[in-house]
C-alpha cells in the first residue's frame, strides 16, 4: 500500500497542462452530472431514501462486529470460507496462498476498489502469476500502466484516440476511432482470457449478513465470467461492505446505479451465494472471501470521523467536485480520488505522506449535496484539517503566508473595525488589476489561486452597506 510523496499540487500543475486529459475531463464531467440528476429524477422521494441508507450505515457502523461474524457464519454454512486480513499485505498473502493451493497460473479480475488498495496485481505478478483486468475501463488502464482515474470510470481521462493507440501497441489493431469497434477488439481479447484462467478475482458492493450473499454490480457482464468460469472465486471486501438485510439492499440497490451512472439499475447484478452446488452447472468449485480491514477499525473508533466508512463508493462526490473535474484522478496520488479519498486516504496510509489531500477541496459542498448516503464530506474535511493544524508533530501543509493570511482574516472577522478598514484598503488595492468583471494578473501569494479560476472583484458597496435601506433594515452601515 503505497501513495506518491509528490504533493498534490506539483501534481495538479501537471495535471492542468495536460490538454488531453482536460479535454476528456471536460466532456466526461457535464456528462456524469446530467446522467446522475436524471437518474434520482426518476425517484419519488430520493430524499427519504438517502436518509434512510445514512441510517442502516450508521446501525451497521454501530454492531459491525456482529453483522460481520453473522456474514462468516452464513458463508461457511453454504460451504464458502471466509479470511480476516488485518493489512494490505496480509490480504495479498492470503490471495498469493489460495493461487499457489489451485496451481492457479492465470487469474481475471474484475473491476475492484479493494484490490487497488492492497496492489493485489503486482504481489500476484511478482510470483510470476498472470493478472488480467476484465473490466473495458480496468483493461485499458492496465495496458497503459495506470491506476484508475475514477470509481466507476477508470479509463475517464483517456481519450478515443489513446485508447487505439494502446490496443496498436499491444495487439496490432488497426487504429481507429470507432469506440463500438473498439469494444468488439477488447472483447475477443478478453474471451480468450475468461477461458483460460484458473481464478476468479472481484471486489464486493455489498454483502448481506443475514443470508450470507455477495452482491456485485456490473453493466458488461465480465464479472459474472469471471466468477463462474475459473475453478475458484475469490472476493475481496473493505470490512464496510456489509449490511444486514436484503431489505436494506433495496435500499442500495435503487441509490446506487442512480449515483454512479444514471442507471435505475447496472446491466447485471449479480447475488452469489457461496460456490457451486451438486446439480448446479455454473459458479466455482470453490469460493473465499476475504474481509479487509487495513485501517477501518481505527477510523470505526474515531467518532468523529466513522462516517467516512458510510460510502458506497459510487463515485456521485467525484462526478460534481470542481476540484476533481480540473485535476482528474490521478492528481490524488492513491487508489481513491475525489472528496472520499482526500477524506478516506489520509486515515488509511502514513498522515504525513497523505497531508495535502484534505486541503484539495473548495469546501463547496457540491459532494455532500450528491452524495447517496448523506455524508457530510466537507465537515470531515475540516475535521482533517484542523487535527493536522493541532499535531504538534505534524502542523499540516499550508505555507506561512498562508497561514499568516487566515490568521488576519480570523482577526478581522472578530473586530468589525478591523474588517471595515481591510475592506476599504481591498477595494482600492483591487483597482488596477481589475478587468470588467474580473480581477487579472494578481501578484503573489494570490496569482496561484487567480491562474486556473474566476475571480470576481469586491464590489463597490458591500451588501450589508446595500441593503441599509431595505426593511428591518432601518440603520445606515457604511461598511461590513
Amino acid at each position: 500500500m503505497d501513495v506518491r510523496s509528490d504533493r498534490i499540487r506539483e501534481s495538479s500543475r501537471a495535471a492542468l497542462e495536460d490538454r488531453d486529459l482536460q479535454r476528456a475531463l471536460g466532456r466526461a464531467g457535464p456528462l456524469l452530472k446530467s446522467m446522475r440528476n436524471a437518474g434520482m429524477a426518476t425517484l419519488d422521494r430520493p430524499e427519504a431514501l438517502r436518509e434512510r441508507a445514512h441510517a442502516v450505515k450508521r446501525e451497521t457502523m454501530a454492531r459491525l462486529d456482529e453483522m460481520l461474524t453473522l456474514l462468516e457464519s452464513r458463508i461457511k454454512e453454504q460451504g464458502g470460507q471466509v479470511h480476516w486480513a488485518r493489512s494490505a499485505d496480509e490480504a495479498n498473502r492470503v490471495i498469493l496462498e489460495l493461487a499457489r493451493k489451485n496451481r492457479a497460473r492465470s487469474v481475471v479480475k474484475g473491476k475492484s476498489m479493494a484490490t487497488e488498495e492492497i496492489g493485489v496485481n503486482d504481489a500476484l505478478s511478482r510470483s510470476g502469476i498472470d493478472v488480467f483486468e476484465t473490466d473495458l475501463g480496468e483493461f485499458i488502464i492496465q495496458l497503459a500502466g495506470e491506476p484508475p482515474s475514477h470509481i466507476a470510470a477508470p479509463a475517464i481521462h483517456k481519450t478515443r484516440q489513446q485508447v487505439s493507440a494502446l490496443f496498436a501497441r499491444h495487439f496490432g489493431a488497426e487504429p481507429t476511432d470507432s469506440i463500438p469497434e473498439m469494444t468488439r477488439f477488447a472483447r475477443r481479447i478478453l474471451r480468450e482470457r475468461f477461458l483460460a484462467a484458473d481464478m476468479g478475482i472481484t471486489g464486493v458492493n455489498f454483502a448481506v449478513a443475514s443470508t450470507g450473499t455477495i452482491v456485485l454490480f456490473e453493466n458488461e457482464g465480465n464479472i459474472r465470467l469471471t466468477t463462474s468460469l475459473p475453478r475458484t472465486h475469490v472476493a475481496v471486501m473493505g470490512m464496510e461492505k456489509v449490511i444486514p438485510t436484503l431489505e436494506d439492499l433495496d435500499v442500495f440497490l435503487r441509490l446506487l446505479g442512480r449515483s454512479a451512472t444514471g442507471q435505475k439499475l447496472p446491466s447485471y447484478v449479480s447475488l452469489l451465494n457461496g460456490p457451486r452446488r451438486t446439480g448446479e452447472r455454473d459458479g466455482p468449485e470453490a469460493f473465499h472471501l476475504v474481509i479487509l480491514d487495513n485501517g477501518r477499525t481505527r477510523i470505526l473508533g474515531d467518532p468523529e470521523l466513522r462516517e467516512t466508512l458510510y460510502c458506497i463508493k459510487c463515485s456521485a462526490c467525484l462526478s460534481f467536485c470542481p476540484v476533481y473535474l480540473q485535476i482528474g484522478g490521478h492528481a490524488y496520488g492513491w487508489a481513491y480520488s475525489g472528496p472520499i479519498g482526500s477524506v478516506l486516504t489520509p486515515q488509511l496510509v502514513d498522515r504525513k505522506r497523505a497531508c495535502d489531500l484534505p486541503y484539495a477541496c473548495t469546501l463547496c459542498g457540491a459532494c455532500a449535496e450528491v452524495c447517496p448516503v448523506k455524508i457530510d464530506l466537507p465537515r470531515l474535511m475540516v475535521a482533517l484539517r484542523r487535527r493536522y493544524q493541532e499535531s504538534p508533530e505534524w502542523p499540516g501543509p499550508s505555507s506561512r503566508v498562508e497561514r499568516a493570511g487566515m490568521e488576519l482574516y480570523a482577526k478581522a472577522l472578530e473586530h468589525p473595525a478591523l474588517y471595515r478598514l481591510v475592506s476599504r484598503l481591498a477595494r482600492i488595492v483591487q483597482v488596477p488589476f481589475r478587468r470588467g468583471d474580473r480581477l487579472v494578473h494578481l501578484p503573489p501569494p494570490f496569482k496561484g489561486w487567480a491562474a486556473h479560476r474566476a475571480v470576481r472583484p469586491l464590489p463597490p458597496r458591500p451588501f450589508h452597506s446595500r441593503s441599509a435601506g431595505s426593511p428591518g433594515h432601518p440603520e445606515e452601515v457604511e461598511d461590513e
